[in-house]
């Protein structure tokens, strides 16, 4: 399958007590925490790119652009839906969806990158002999 521009893939969860906002340190309240959203949001663009590249390539997150608008409690599934809206070269564009049973709680954009794994690693494991 080759990757398109309005493609589309969707991920859930339902919200644990790892994912709050205060488990992950990122508030105080027991709700599903921005970046356990923004880690769900990523997951789905993930899932939608790696599911058309070859075998060695995968995709690394480079930019997030996402507000988050309502609350979620724990024990609620939380629904991300990924669709690419832009390919520029290696360069993918995705816009990014959350909702719970209740409605939309996230909305945004995000950008990933088609690597190499091997290369990637390659000069990630470098930097330790710098």
């Amino acid at each position: 399958m080759e990757l398109t521009v309005g493609m589309c893939h969707e991920t859930s969860t339902t919200v644990t007590e790892n994912q709050t906002a205060i488990a992950y340190g990122s508030g105080g309240v027991r709700v599903f925490a921005t970046p356990a959203m923004i880690g769900l949001m990523e997951k789905a663009a993930l899932e939608l790119a790696d599911q058309c590249l070859p075998a060695g390539q995968t995709t690394v997150g480079t930019l997030v652009n996402v507000k988050h608008t309502a609350a979620t409690p724990v024990g609620m599934r939380v629904v991300a839906r990924a669709t690419l809206t832009e390919i520029d070269g290696k360069r993918l564009v995705f816009r990014v969806e959350a909702t719970d049973e209740t409605g939309p709680v996230g909305e945004g954009t995000h950008e990933r990158f088609i690597i190499n794994l091997e290369k990637f690693l390659q000069k990630v494991e470098s930097k330790l002999s710098r």
